[in-house]
């Protein structure tokens, strides 16, 4: 069985591997383990990761349920402040960061940040950007069944009062469900994941933010990054993907963390 504890960042063990593309950089120092975009650009992607995605198939990413990550973290910037997308939990990298692979459904269960003007409106009660837990299963066969329909379906969600009506239907069968996290994210403070094949829980300083029957699928792998990306994506039909300027020095700081099976 995989497991993952690391106090000290200096190696990263057998699964992890770092990746760093453009103005950023990883930050060993004792226990904390700092991600780095150094005045970053619109005109280059810039993205301090690590993950143990690299080098493998989706179908030998290393983790399923049960398993719980535990990390600390904290950032430089507040909510909204901060440039770019930040965060650490699990994905299948639908977007083929990580190697060479064919796109895919996304799924994932992680503490996720974007700024502003980002706007990844998935679930009808939380907002399409900030500071928040979150869960996606867009591979499901319930998912897929509502694939002939997308067209006109993105046309009624335009109507404020159809979108209300027909996205939350739509949004329990990509097993979506997010909550947003009211916190000073400068400050430090300890997350944790609990993943079941039938529930997902998030908490935050032993609190529990978020706990749902909306449990994404493994194989999944693990991934905690800083980067300056900006990504729009609503039910209504808007999909942008672009860069940022990140001026400055921003950072997200881990210290210590742990995977290990339930």
């Amino acid at each position: 069985m995989n497991t993952v504890h690391l106090e000290s960042f200096y190696e990263l063990g057998a699964h992890l591997r770092r990746y760093i593309v453009g103005k950023a950089s990883l930050e060993p120092c004792d226990s904390v383990l700092r991600f780095v975009t150094t005045d970053a650009s619109a005109q280059e992607y810039s993205d301090a990761q690590i993950d143990d995605c690299q080098e493998r198939a989706r179908r030998a990413f290393l983790w399923n349920p049960p398993l719980r990550l535990v990390t600390r973290a904290r950032f430089s910037h507040p909510t909204g402040a901060l440039r770019g997308t930040a965060g650490f939990g699990f994905w299948n990298d639908p977007f083929v960061m990580t190697g060479s692979r064919p796109p895919a459904l996304p799924r994932a269960l992680w503490f996720f940040y974007a700024s502003p003007p980002s706007n990844m409106k998935l679930d009808v009660d939380v907002a399409g950007f900030g500071w928040k837990a979150a869960t996606i299963d867009a591979s499901r066969p319930a998912a897929l069944a509502w694939i002939p329909f997308a067209p006109g379906l993105m046309l009624l969600m335009n109507v404020p009062l159809l979108y209300r009506l027909f996205w939350p239907p739509v949004q329990r069968s990509l097993c979506i469900r997010e909550a947003e996290l009211d916190l000073d994210m400068t400050d430090w403070h300890t997350y944790e994941i609990d993943w079941h094949a039938a529930r997902t829980c998030f908490k935050v300083d032993g609190a529990v933010l978020l706990d749902t029957v909306a449990a994404p699928r493994g194989p999944l792998g693990f991934v905690m990054w800083l980067d300056n990306q900006t990504m729009v994506i609503t039910p209504w039909g808007r999909f942008r993907w672009g860069l940022l300027d990140a001026p400055g020095r921003q950072w997200m700081e881990v210290d210590d963390l742990v995977i290990e099976s339930l």
